[in-house]
């Protein structure tokens, strides 16, 4: 299996997660995509002889996956972020699950908020996410983001989609499927990806009995120059460029009602600029995303994928 780690400005958390995956049990192929860090992050992957790539300055997490999965050769690609720990023998159980049903793209594990109150007690962890799931509208969300644990995050089902944060890929999907859409950057690339792999027949499954604790946009709130307006103005533009590519047009009116909603709460949260300029680079896109829309219904069916709308695991 390849493990594929993009990092950027991460020296502070990447020991953990590298010796998490030492203690896996299970011959990996590790590529870490460095995305320009300037905080050590290189000497560390030379020290402790890490294979690696040094980018000169951040591509996106969307174009680090893609590199490091092409710099790799095994037929399941575990897409992991830097501020990730493995619990032992998680590796193990998604590689089982993925290898145990051929029509599975690809499988999430159960990812937990890596808070210091909790490590000590799996039990008493707030959930990350337990799969990825759509609104009515076509926003992604985590199932169960912030929530206590309870039956539903420890029994296996099929979900929309998996969290980009950890998830095990079959690699034959990321090669039919051209990897992440790096025009993305950040944000909702793992959306797009489950949106275009389940239209191309695809489905994904939740593991719970793996388990990776996740501290979440550790890197970013710690590199971005503004990481509050940067984080508007991806979202922004990658909801609507993903909306474009797959939503019926029935759905127009009622996305845009949320969408003025949501240039209401970021008026009001001082970041309407920032939510403005996405949406505005989305429009700039749209030409190129009509096409991949017609694409994509002559390749597949997004019928697989709108029936995810407004489901609930």
């Amino acid at each position: 299996m390849a493990v594929v780690i993009p990092s950027w400005n991460s020296a502070g958390l990447l020991p953990r997660c590298l010796d998490s995956l030492s203690g896996q049990g299970a011959e990996l192929e590790l590529m870490v995509v460095d995305n320009g860090s300037s905080d050590g992050s290189l000497e560390l992957l030379r020290e402790r002889g890490v294979p690696h790539v040094s980018l000169p300055e951040n591509a996106g997490f969307a174009a680090a996956v893609n590199l490091g999965a092409a710099r790799t050769k095994a037929p399941a690609v575990l897409a992991l972020n830097a501020d990730t720990v493995l619990e032992p023998g998680a590796v193990g159980r998604l590689a089982e699950a993925l290898a145990a049903d051929p029509g599975l793209g690809g499988v999430q594990p159960r990812i937990l908020q890596l808070e210091p109150a909790a490590e000590d007690d799996i039990g008493r962890a707030r959930l990350y996410s337990r799969g990825m799931a759509l609104s009515a509208d076509g926003r992604a969300f985590e199932e169960g983001a912030g929530e206590a644990q309870d039956s539903r995050s420890a029994t296996a089902c099929e979900v929309f989609g998996v969290c980009g944060a950890a998830c095990l890929l079959r690699r034959q999907l990321f090669e039919q499927l051209g990897g992440y859409d790096e025009r993305y950057f950040a944000f909702y690339e793992d959306v797009d990806l489950n949106v275009r792999a389940r239209i191309a027949g695809w489905r994904f499954a939740y593991v719970p009995e793996a388990v990776v604790w996740h501290v979440g946009n550790a890197s970013w709130l710690a590199g971005a120059p503004s990481p509050g307006a940067w984080n508007a103005r991806l979202v922004a533009r990658n909801r609507l460029a993903t909306q474009v590519k797959f939503m019926p047009a029935r759905a127009l009116p009622r996305i845009a009602a949320v969408e003025a909603g949501a240039l209401a709460r970021a008026a009001k949260q001082r970041r309407l600029g920032a939510t403005l300029r996405g949406k505005l680079a989305a429009l700039r896109w749209l030409p190129a995303l009509l096409r991949d829309r017609r694409r994509l219904r002559r390749e597949g069916d997004p019928r697989l994928a709108r029936r995810w709308l407004g489901m609930r695991g």
